[in-house]
């Protein structure tokens, strides 16, 4: 895989919030299995205060990072929670769920992630699920001037509190002070880096905040101030992908059948 650095896009979604996006920001800038990676980032209440009031997804998972903010999520299998500084939450939407996320504060910072990743065709239509993930289940891994959070997968011995997936997703988030850190991955997975703080040199290649790159296997990255990125990876599902907004299937008629079950009334309640 050629080393991309994809820039990510300054947009809106939801009731006006303003993201970032780089994987996922047309259907062609993709990389199986990621659909998409949105940063919001933002001290103005302005540009997150309207939040993500109810939609629906069927056919993929969805990975909320929190860095700093507070929210409450609530969906129409009756679950609800909230999503603080440090913390997670994941939700499977597999055949449908409708769900919101909305702002618990009037003010102050609110920065994370959200990371859509698809879902093969034999797992589209599973009952859909959630887990909120708390800061303390993350494994910390100190490797002196780089520290680890591992949210998913595995890191040398360290196994994350997400794992088992069929897209054997990676998902750390990584600091690193003045130096270097090598990473070495699987070739048989795609792998994503997304600088948030500071910049970094990828393999010689200057990588600027809110820029990424795709890659496979190693990379040597260096810094000479204090940075942070995420590293996502996972095994591609080498599928044909349908995507209408919020729903990600495999053919054009699945699609349709998602629009007709939503237009029902019965999507989501099972």
């Amino acid at each position: 895989m050629s080393k991309e650095i994809i820039p990510a896009y300054e947009t809106s979604d939801g009731a006006g919030v303003k993201i970032f996006r780089s994987l996922g920001q047309t259907q062609d800038v993709r990389l199986d299995p990621f659909l998409m990676l949105d940063e919001f980032c933002s001290d103005n209440p302005d540009d997150y205060i309207g939040g993500f009031p109810s939609h629906p997804h069927r056919g993929f998972e969805t990975f909320t990072y929190m860095i700093e903010g507070h929210l409450k999520h609530e969906d129409s299998m009756g679950n609800s929670g909230e999503l603080k500084s440090g913390e997670m939450q994941w939700m499977t939407a597999g055949r449908g769920i409708i769900h919101s996320e909305m702002p618990l504060q009037k003010n102050g910072l609110m920065k994370g992630f959200q990371l859509w990743v698809n879902l093969p065709a034999e797992e589209k239509m599973k009952a859909p699920s959630y887990r909120d993930i708390k800061s303390d289940e993350m494994i910390e891994i100190d490797e002196g001037n780089a520290s680890i959070k591992l949210i998913a997968g595995k890191y040398k011995h360290h196994l994350g509190p997400i794992n088992g997936l069929s897209t054997q997703l990676d998902y750390m988030d990584i600091t690193l002070e003045f130096g270097f850190f090598a990473f070495d991955g699987s070739i048989n997975k795609n792998y994503f880096i997304y600088v948030f703080e500071g910049n970094v040199s990828v393999d010689g290649r200057e990588l600027q905040s809110k820029n990424g790159m795709c890659f496979s296997g190693e990379i040597d990255v260096h810094s000479k101030q204090k940075s942070r990125f995420l590293l996502i990876g996972g095994k591609p599902i080498n599928e044909p992908i349908f995507q209408y907004g919020p729903f990600v299937m495999n053919t054009k008629a699945e699609i349709i059948k998602t629009l007709e079950d939503f237009n029902s009334g019965s999507f989501g309640k099972y």
